[in-house]
């Protein structure tokens, strides 16, 4: 009997042994999940990039202020602020009755001159004949050419006022020079307009198929930018949908806000359907660098520095140890792995739990 008891306290003592040691064994494995977190060395593609802000401005010739060269009473407006227009639209008229008034009389003139022209031709003709038959004094043929010259220089005047009268006319009917939307209007019907001194402004009309990006890069970064580039940016409308364009020209002149100095990059992109821009819209603009197809990468808070040199930690089975690695370019998120680690690799991200040994 006292053997029996003996042995069922050792078998006691056993399994209690055994759970004491997975319970360890568990808070080991869960303490070292929680602070010894790690990821592989993948392949990807990588690009380093020039972040700035920018805005939407029309192209030139995208903008257009539209008058009459015309003074008078704007009669009728046929636009509003928003209305779309196709090139050669009508968009206002002057009072034109005054202009119609000289056009007529200036019609008249030139038919009245064409008349005397006429009778002017006829007679230089009869006695040109006289003359030949010597019925008449030379200084008679000579009046009658002379009549003839001032006939025919009447006549040229005449016609060229009616054409004066005639453009007068035409201007007073203002029409659309491109296809686009109605951006302000800054005449209403009734108001008279003077163009003594310069065309007055009636409507603004701006194309938003022609608008392009001027993204302001600091001076420490403009150095690196080169035409052709690409360039991808987002406004705030339209959340994180990518519009993608590419670097058209760099403009010398620096824009100095609040004791910064930026330079003007222009970008130009293919416009959306679906996404309508419109200017003075606020950008994010991501302008790409260098670019690196399928290389080594691990996260950027992977890569740790001690001085002038950088290293991971890499786990190798339940070891862990410090590998001095060399980086390329980075992005946002990723650093490229030049030297120091290969794919697949296993890189400690979290609290290192366990002592691990330090690399060459």
């Amino acid at each position: 009997m006292k053997r029996f008891f003996l042995s069922a306290a050792a078998l006691l003592a056993i399994a209690l042994a055994i759970v004491a040691v997975k319970q360890i064994s568990a808070t080991r494995v869960k303490n070292r999940s929680q602070t010894d977190d790690a990821i592989r060395v993948v392949r990807r593609d990588l690009g380093s990039l020039v972040k700035a802000v920018g805005v939407i401005k029309p192209m030139v010739g995208a903008e257009v202020r539209v008058g009459s060269s015309e003074s008078g009473v704007v009669s009728r407006l046929y636009v509003r602020i928003g209305d779309k227009v196709e090139k050669g639209s009508l968009l206002a008229e002057l009072d034109a009755r005054e202009l119609v008034a000289r056009r007529d009389a200036a019609d008249a003139a030139v038919r009245l001159a064409k008349a005397n022209l006429d009778y002017a031709s006829a007679d230089l003709n009869r006695k040109q004949e006289l003359s030949s038959a010597q019925l008449i004094a030379r200084t008679e043929l000579e009046t009658a050419k002379q009549a003839h010259e001032v006939a025919e220089q009447q006549y040229q005047q005449a016609q060229a006022n009616l054409a004066d009268f005639t453009t007068q006319l035409d201007s007073t009917k203002i029409f659309a020079p491109i296809t686009g939307t109605v951006e302000s209007v800054t005449t209403q019907e009734g108001e008279t307009v003077a163009s003594s001194f310069s065309t007055p402004t009636f409507v603004t009309l701006l194309d938003l198929s022609r608008l392009e990006v001027w993204a302001y890069v600091d001076e420490t970064d403009i150095g690196r930018i080169r035409l052709g580039q690409k360039a991808a940016f987002t406004v705030d409308t339209y959340g994180d949908y990518d519009f993608n364009g590419y670097v058209t020209a760099i403009y010398p002149q620096a824009q100095i806000r609040d004791n910064v100095v930026d330079y003007v990059v222009v970008v130009r992109y293919q416009p959306s359907k679906d996404h309508v821009l419109r200017p003075e819209m606020t950008t994010s603009v991501k302008i790409a660098l260098e670019q690196r197809q399928n290389v080594l990468s691990l996260p950027v808070g992977a890569v740790r520095r001690m001085g002038k040199r950088q290293f991971v930690t890499v786990r190798n089975g339940a070891q862990t140890e410090r590998r001095w690695i060399t980086t390329g370019i980075r992005d946002d998120s990723f650093w490229e792995i030049t030297a120091g680690l290969h794919e697949n690799d296993e890189v400690v991200t979290g609290e290192i739990s366990q002592q691990g040994k330090a690399g060459p």
